[in-house]
């Protein structure tokens, strides 16, 4: 089950190739993850000295009284993948047209797990093209439960 997902990944990037990591994170991120808050719209994922980061996610704080003064709500957070992984994500990233978006955070035996996939930006008329067939397929349907 998705505590949190990135809606709007699928319709501007055309997915290639998804991997699963873990979050590294501080106690009261994973209560407020668990608790549906947090957001992955805008966030990438950067390979930088043979580490993974997510960047850009907004987690805000559980309980803000009980957290730091100085905890900041969209700090850069490192993912946990196999060395094989973060090499075939360097090379997916240096690759021009590519990114590395985030799709959902989730549950797995309770650890926390980020789907992240690598990813090609979708043009004007494509992202057209699927409302256009989002479209037609809806009216199909009505028009078969009217019958």
């Amino acid at each position: 089950m998705n505590l949190i997902e990135n809606k709007k990944a699928r319709f501007n990037y055309e997915i290639l190739e998804t991997y699963e990591a873990g979050l590294e994170l501080l106690g009261f991120e994973v209560k407020s993850l668990r608790a549906g808050h947090g957001q992955l719209e805008g966030a990438h994922v950067v390979v930088r000295g043979g580490e993974a980061y997510l960047v850009g996610a907004t987690i805000p704080p559980y309980q803000t009284g009980n957290t730091p003064k100085e905890y900041d709500p969209a700090r850069t957070r490192r993912l946990l993948l196999t060395k094989k992984e973060l090499g075939e994500l360097a090379q997916y990233e240096n690759k021009k047209g590519l990114t590395i978006v985030p799709l959902s955070v989730y549950n797995k035996n309770s650890r926390l797990k980020l789907s992240a996939a690598v990813a090609r930006g979708k043009k004007k008329y494509d992202k057209r093209e699927v409302l256009k067939k989002r479209d037609t397929e809806r009216e199909i349907r009505r028009t078969l439960k009217t019958e």
